[in-house]
């Protein structure tokens, strides 16, 4: 399975990464946290905090946004898009 992660403002992506796990389904991943902040850390972002909203969304539809108010601090683009493929 792989993570897709999408910084956007505008509807424009500014950046993007993509994170490769060795889990086949989403039920599987033990913790979010991780390949969340590795594509964090290469697209030098802070980290969002990862709410049980944003995991079920990644389990029900295979993918999730993180807006300002996910962000401790302050952000220069509008969302961030994780899609699971």
């Amino acid at each position: 399975m792989k993570v897709w992660i999408r910084k956007r403002k505008n509807n424009k992506t500014l950046a993007q990464f993509t994170v490769e796990l060795s889990q086949k389904e989403a039920s599987e991943v033990p913790d979010w946290n991780e390949p969340i902040g590795e594509a964090c850390q290469a697209l030098n972002l802070a980290r969002p905090i990862i709410m049980n909203k944003h995991i079920n969304e990644l389990l029900s539809f295979g993918h999730t946004v993180f807006r300002a108010d996910d962000f401790i601090e302050k952000i220069d683009f509008d969302r961030l898009e994780v899609e699971l493929f």
